[in-house]
């Protein structure tokens, strides 16, 4: 009897640990249950992101091979794009852009590629922190931007679906956390001095927060730092002073590179900007 108390024991608390598990992996990746979607529908934030996704995976995918981008925004694009190709027969092969886009196609069951043997894109479909009215683009609020940029221009057609919020008229209107710059860690120090120096601002390296002592790294490896700027730039030609930095990897300003822009709105609308 003992043996059999201490078995049963034993099998509830691991099926108890595995169902922790599981949902810290499915909140960590995205995952939404359907009565955790119909909350978040009356969310108009959340129903906002939910109608630019859906209308761009219905206007741009075909069958072929997709970048698919990282962010909240994203999460809506893989819902509509596993929906499509379970009622409609899709063959599509999905390259993610990081860790948790990967996990999102793995989770909706989607076919998962990668660049070296997909290295030519229909459309990449990505999100953004903020887009000006040239749909010049900042990026890299999650981290992914190195990525998501070599997604983006493997892509014949780089699609950006995003909320309300992130529709502006100049870049920093509303995104105040300022441009990401991924770095290797070791140069870090110089280059936000390099770039104060040439382009004035103030740049910060970005810190975990109190889920992790020390800096964030990119799925990369890298650290990041962000760059607040002042006032409306030349962006392309930041853009070109950032990346001859010594040390710097990529920075999260998409100049020239998107072609059409979702905006989900608060009134249930989507507002579209082409360029």
């Amino acid at each position: 009897m003992f043996w059999l108390n201490t078995s049963i024991k034993f099998l509830y608390g691991y099926r108890s640990y595995r169902c922790c598990l599981t949902l810290a992996f499915n909140r960590a990746i995205g995952y939404r249950s359907s009565r955790t979607t119909d909350v978040k529908m009356n969310d108009p934030v959340e129903n906002a992101k939910r109608l630019a996704a859906f209308k761009a995976v219905d206007n741009h995918v075909v069958d072929g091979v997709i970048g698919i981008g990282s962010g909240s925004t994203v999460v809506y694009a893989v819902e509509r794009l596993a929906q499509r190709v379970k009622d409609e027969g899709l063959e599509v092969i999905c390259v993610p852009s990081s860790f948790q886009a990967k996990q999102l196609i793995i989770q909706y069951g989607l076919k998962l590629g990668d660049l070296e043997m997909n290295p030519e894109l229909k459309v990449t479909i990505d999100g953004a922190d903020e887009s000006d009215t040239m749909l010049t683009l900042i990026k890299g609020g999650g981290g992914c931007l190195t990525q998501e940029k070599i997604l983006a221009s493997c892509a014949e057609e780089f699609i950006v679906i995003a909320d309300y919020r992130k529709a502006s008229t100049n870049l920093g209107e509303q995104w105040r956390k300022g441009i990401p710059i991924e770095v290797i860690p070791g140069a870090y120090r110089v280059v936000y001095q390099k770039i104060e120096k040439l382009l004035g601002g103030k740049s910060e390296l970005r810190m975990s927060g109190s889920s992790k002592a020390g800096p964030v790294v990119t799925d990369n490896g890298n650290f990041l730092l962000d760059w607040n700027f002042e006032g409306v730039k030349d962006w392309k030609h930041v853009e070109n002073c950032l990346n001859m930095i010594p040390g710097v990897v990529e920075n999260g300003l998409f100049v020239g590179m998107a072609r059409k822009a979702y905006f989900g709105m608060s009134d249930g609308t989507v507002m579209e900007r082409n360029v």
